[in-house]
């Protein structure tokens, strides 16, 4: 969804990596959960609600995206600090992230007048100094709150809703640098504990904090963290905190690894899949079914997917050369993929009565084009400006 994958990180770093192993599997399972994302937010156009979406599961991306990255984030830099500042490290995630969130606000940008769908009424009532200021905001991850709202949804970037999960990445990031990388091993799985009750707090719908009553619509999910009113900073929180920091934890505990000696990027990709596909559970009178779901794919499922990502190995050059083209569209296809999904909404509503057929080449199309999107963000723009950024900030004196 918008996190370092470590072919690229290797490439960038001004202190080698190479010495260090290569998870390639982890690469690959990046890019097979955005795609899933991708075409999750397409068939949302359509859908009634959380219910009854297709592909039902597929917000649980985001959590899975945030266990690989605190697993990546120990990978690359728990045994640096010793010749590493706290601003070398802010620079270095700076340079690795930031240029895509500018990219997809400015394609935000672009498309914002053609998405003017039902439920985005504000679209067509914004000014363009309006819209400019809220990309210049976009462009630094500045979150705007609700009274800043230019589309209807009240998101963080009216622009590009996806860039809320990169804010939640950012503050993972900082807590990270600033004091949870000291935290011992025993300390951080106290912490990774403690957390697991947050989890289990919103998936639950206990409201242990009376913050949930407001989000009725997604009880017994982990949908939220967009925004920027109380109960939507909450689930962001609670959805950061257990699997960033239990990625990193499980990283720091490399003996729970899991080797799988043959088929191991199919074995997890099918995991992982199987885990977002799967229907609401329950049904009306059961609902609580669906939040034991979430809560055991996240606290569980999601560590040991990762586990044996990183313990295993792979064989087959097809297969390595597959998974390191899905790492390197991950993030740039989860950044910049939802300004054409707002188009799409619009396209939708306008074509209500359009042949089944003319909607499912829409948006097979627009799955298409969000993969072109990416893989020339990458070549054209992210690679040649984090080695300029790199090279400019970075190298060695």
């Amino acid at each position: 969804m918008r996190t370092e994958f470590i072919i690229i990180n290797m490439a960038t770093e001004s202190i080698p990596l190479s010495s260090k192993p290569r998870f390639e599997i982890l690469d690959g399972l990046r890019g097979v959960a955005a795609m899933i994302v991708v075409a999750f937010h397409l068939f949302e156009t359509y859908s009634a609600g959380p219910k009854y979406q297709i592909l039902n599961h597929g917000y649980l991306a985001v959590d899975f995206f945030f266990v690989l990255s605190g697993f990546v984030i120990g990978y690359a830099y728990d045994d640096r600090w010793n010749r590493m500042s706290t601003w070398d490290f802010f620079k270095r995630r700076l340079i690795r992230l930031q240029p895509m969130v500018i990219l997809g606000t400015l394609i935000g940008a672009f498309w914002f007048y053609f998405s003017a769908a039902p439920g985005f009424e504000l679209v067509m009532q914004t000014p363009w100094w309006k819209l400019l200021l809220i990309m210049i905001l976009g462009c630094i991850m500045f979150p705007t709150p609700p009274s800043m709202d230019i589309r209807g949804w009240k998101e963080i970037n009216s622009l590009n809703g996806a860039q809320w999960s990169l804010l939640w990445e950012y503050i993972a990031n900082i807590a990270y640098a600033l004091f949870i990388r000291r935290f011992s091993t025993v300390v951080l799985a106290v912490f990774v504990f403690l957390s697991a009750f947050l989890t289990i707090d919103v998936c639950m719908n206990i409201d242990a904090f009376g913050l949930l009553e407001v989000r009725e619509y997604a009880k017994y999910t982990v949908i939220g963290g967009f925004g920027l009113t109380p109960d939507q900073i909450y689930i962001g929180v609670c959805r950061l905190l257990y699997p960033f920091f239990g990625g990193l934890l499980l990283y720091r505990l490399s003996k729970c690894r899991i080797n799988l000696k043959r088929g191991a990027m199919t074995w997890c990709s099918l995991a992982v899949a199987a885990t977002l596909v799967v229907p609401h559970i329950g049904g009306e009178s059961h609902e609580w079914i669906n939040g034991v779901y979430c809560a055991l794919i996240i606290l569980f499922v999601y560590p040991a997917i990762v586990a044996a990502g990183a313990g295993s190995q792979l064989t087959g050059k097809r297969t390595t050369a597959i998974c390191k083209f899905l790492g390197m569209i991950s993030y740039p296809l989860y950044i910049t993929h939802y300004p054409m999904i707002y188009v799409q909404m619009n396209w939708a509503a306008q074509h209500a009565d359009a042949p089944l057929g003319t909607h499912i080449w829409v948006a097979v199309s627009i799955f298409i084009a969000s993969i072109a999107v990416a893989y020339a963000s990458v070549k054209v723009y992210d690679l040649p400006i984090r080695a300029w950024l790199s090279e400019r900030f970075l190298a060695k004196k």
